[in-house]
């Protein structure tokens, strides 16, 4: 049998039609239990986007999934199937892409991840994105315009110290510095252009620049990956064990998840 579990909260809200099929409500539902229970032929169908599939990894141990488990974009990002060159609309069968999976330690708090782990700017685009959502549910976030009123006023850069394998780093005005295991964030931002998902290391993308109005003009280059080229603002590190921290807190955003007042974390591959 095929089970289908909809997230209503993705997507802004706004449900995604998949005709024919009875759908579950992933509000309150047991993951463990649910993939306990399941038959060995039965499969599994996601109807959402980046933050379904980071709910089910952090609520069942993906490593130990036997059933076949797909996803059904219907997200607002879906930075995932970007990143697998997929489109929303059809099953996608998940289970080689959750096996492994990266960890990022947060407050004392372990999170797995399917595309970033992300520190600075993104963080707070996605933090004042759940306050337009608090007071307006169903309207629809224009992460861009959020992104240019940090750049421009109301995000401080920070200082940053980065350890990567052992290796260590320190940058003055730090606009981003995520562990990336994708190459997407943010709904569309192609951050990390070289990582590949099934590498062994993440991709750490430093983005600094003392001038607002310069790091405003290159932001756009971020959607394309041509930013990378700007090697006096951008800074590559890879590594299997990551270590960021801030001169000051802010939000950070994992999948799109949201921690807020946060000075640092540490990311495992």
């Amino acid at each position: 049998m095929k089970y289908y579990i909809q997230n209503p909260h993705a997507n802004n809200g706004i449900a995604t039609e998949v005709k024919g099929v009875e759908l579950i409500d992933a509000t309150g539902l047991d993951y463990a239990d649910f993939f306990a229970n399941l038959k060995e032929d039965d499969e599994v169908v996601l109807i959402g986007g980046d933050g379904t599939i980071n709910y089910l990894i952090n609520h069942v141990d993906p490593d130990s999934i036997k059933n076949n488990v797909y996803i059904y974009g219907g997200g607002t990002g879906n930075d995932f199937l970007n990143d697998i060159e997929e489109k929303p609309g059809k099953e996608i069968l998940l289970n080689p892409y959750i096996k492994n999976l990266p960890t990022a330690t947060v407050k004392g708090k372990k999170y797995r991840y399917i595309n970033n782990m992300s520190f600075g700017i993104d963080g707070y685009c996605c933090e004042e994105a759940d306050r337009i959502k608090a007071r307006k549910p169903n309207k629809e976030i224009d992460y861009t315009k959020i992104a240019i009123k940090g750049l421009l006023y109301a995000f401080k850069p920070r200082h940053a110290w980065i350890e990567a394998d052992g290796k260590e780093y320190e940058y003055d005005n730090v606009w981003l510095a995520p562990a990336m295991k994708g190459r997407y964030c943010g709904g569309g931002m192609m951050l990390a252009p070289g990582q590949d998902r099934f590498s062994d290391k993440l991709t750490v993308v430093v983005y600094t620049s003392k001038s607002k109005l310069k790091s405003l003009m290159n932001f756009p280059k971020i959607f394309e990956g041509k930013h990378v080229a700007l090697t006096d603002m951008v800074k590559i590190i890879e590594g299997k064990k990551i270590h960021v921290r801030f001169s000051e807190p802010c939000a950070v955003q994992i999948d799109g998840e949201v921690v807020l007042d946060v000075t640092e974390y540490w990311a495992e591959a």
